[in-house]
């Protein structure tokens, strides 16, 4: 299965966020995240992202955060934010209800790319493979997300850039 679309977004009746993850082969997974979540999964990505080959190679710190930060901002303009959520009726089949993502296991697959791992307590979860588009489009989501929030957590993508993607009635959802 190909990821198709993700939609992050805060929903106030539970405090937390909820993640759609829809595929090409017409099934969709929900996902909660909690504030204690994105705070323990932001790091991770930020780690996944600066352990890219031309980051990680950089020996100045400055030029690594240089580099980040423009390799994010290349990335978030080529995502697509334009298409909402395909609100269609969809098989889940991990359930109707979302899970609640407790753990969190960032790996590398034996290609090399990265696998980030959203799985709950007990049972099957499921293991994003992130080339550095989805990564850095999976960041800015999440970013945009916990923002509406107001969870005061400083998500925060170093170079300091200013991204503003267009987002469909303040939800964004990736294509």
């Amino acid at each position: 299965m190909r990821l198709n679309q993700i939609k992050i977004e805060f929903v106030p009746e539970h405090d937390r966020l909820q993640m759609r993850l829809a595929t090409d082969s017409g099934a969709e997974v929900l996902l909660w995240l909690t504030r204690r979540c994105v705070k323990r999964l932001w790091p991770l990505l930020m780690g996944m992202a600066q352990a890219s080959p031309e980051i990680a190679l950089q020996p100045n710190p400055e030029a690594r955060r240089a580099l980040l930060g423009l390799r994010h901002e290349r990335a978030i303009r080529a995502a697509d934010f334009s298409k909402p959520y395909q609100e269609v009726a969809r098989e889940r089949p991990l359930g109707q209800s979302p899970l609640l993502v407790t753990r969190i296991q960032p790996r590398r697959d034996q290609q090399g790319r990265q696998v980030l791992g959203l799985l709950p307590a007990v049972g099957q979860g499921v293991h994003l493979t992130l080339d550095d588009n989805l990564l850095h489009g999976l960041v800015r989501l999440i970013q945009s997300a916990a923002a509406r929030a107001d969870w005061d957590l400083e998500l925060k993508v170093p170079a300091g850039l200013t991204l503003a993607p267009s987002e469909q009635d303040g939800r964004p959802t990736i294509n």
